[in-house]
């Protein structure tokens, strides 16, 4: 699985990634064959860059595996969180109802299949990025109440939360949203108003649970130390809702690609929310949400100190030590394939994760 940008794509390589547009359709689904067509189409959508299974377009690579969310789950959700959005925007109010079934759809997909690890994230256009992003918060929230033996109702009543977390953002204009460059000081200020704003839409519905719903968006921003914002709060003064999404929230945006960013790799992710960011987040809760998300999604190209490999499987609780398949030694030659545990091999270590570019030198011997 390689992260190529649109430049170097060619017709008969294989996505490892959905791409969808703001109302929930998918412009192509993972697994999907490119053509010029699609090719032009993503370059028209403004997408740089997207991960295939292989750069040698007679040998697709590595199948992906099977996601948490099937496609009509997670299509359906964007479009569900597109609708409130619109509706917040037009009339300055919303029916739950669709979003309440989404929610159900997600932790029902979560339930079933919650020993799949989290692989990639979906592949969204810059205009679209709130929508999927909100979805992925849900599912990610989702995954770690579950593993957290929440009861179900709650589970369900987080995950709705999660779903709008983001809903202050309807009052932010778009230029700052999506702003490339770096944001002053008026802006980030007006960014950090969208917990609130979010929270007083939510409750503004009367539901019986607003309360517990708007907790998501007003507190998903604060961290463990009491630096996060809008309130300042520390420690266990942080619902236990809130404390989920937070790390939910931080992992999606750090993985995904942004008007000013590149998406950063589920490796470097890793190492930021665990190394370098002390006592933003639950240590408890950072470790159990690793135990379920792919570090080394299976296909990723990585340096070790056995040479290059490709990784063919990882495990639940074990997902810093993937099962690779070795194809050339330290200095880059190829060799016979030798699949290696890490789980299994104590000195075993990851040094590195090869980029497109990089991969380039290895084009013909990745025979997966």
């Amino acid at each position: 699985m390689i992260n190529l940008p649109l430049s170097k794509v060619k017709p008969g390589m294989v996505t490892a990634q959905s791409i969808y547009n703001e109302s929930g359709g998918s412009y192509l689904t993972k697994g999907t064959e490119l053509t010029e067509s699609y090719i032009e189409k993503l370059q028209k959508l403004g997408v740089s860059g997207i991960h295939v299974l292989s750069m040698d377009t007679k040998n697709p690579g590595v199948t992906p595996p099977e996601g948490i969310l099937t496609e009509k789950t997670r299509a359906m959700a964007i479009q569900h969180v597109y609708h409130v959005f619109e509706d917040v925007r037009k009339k300055g109010t919303f029916d739950i109802g669709p979003l309440r079934a989404s929610a159900a759809s997600i932790v029902n997909d979560v339930t079933l299949r919650r020993r799949n690890l989290v692989q990639l994230t979906d592949l969204r256009t810059h205009d679209m990025y709130t929508f999927a992003h909100s979805v992925n918060v849900a599912m990610l929230s989702g995954i770690l109440a579950s593993l957290l033996n929440m009861d179900k109702n709650h589970i369900v009543e987080l995950t709705l939360g999660a779903l709008l977390h983001d809903i202050g953002k309807v009052d932010i204009p778009k230029e700052v949203l999506n702003k490339p460059g770096r944001l002053d000081d008026k802006e980030f200020a007006l960014i950090k108003t969208h917990p609130t704003r979010g929270m007083e839409r939510i409750k503004k519905l009367n539901l019986p649970d607003s309360k517990l719903l708007s907790i998501v968006a007003l507190e998903h921003h604060e961290h463990l130390d009491g630096r996060g914002y809008p309130q300042g709060l520390k420690g266990d003064a942080i619902h236990p809702y809130g404390r989920i999404a937070a790390i939910a929230d931080v992992y999606d945006a750090l993985t995904s690609e942004r008007a000013y960013k590149r998406p950063y790799t589920p490796a470097i992710a890793y190492k930021l929310m665990k190394f370098c960011s002390p006592g933003q987040f639950s240590p408890t809760l950072l470790n159990l949400f690793f135990k379920n998300v792919a570090i080394y999604p299976v296909g990723t190209v990585i340096k070790t100190n056995y040479g290059y490999g490709i990784v063919k499987s990882a495990e639940f609780g074990r997902t810093d030590r993937p099962v690779v398949a070795i194809f050339a030694d330290g200095d880059g030659k190829p060799v016979k394939t030798k699949v290696i545990d890490f789980s299994e091999e104590r000195d075993a270590k990851v040094e590195s994760v090869l980029n497109g570019i990089e991969l380039f030198h290895f084009v013909h011997e990745l025979h997966f």
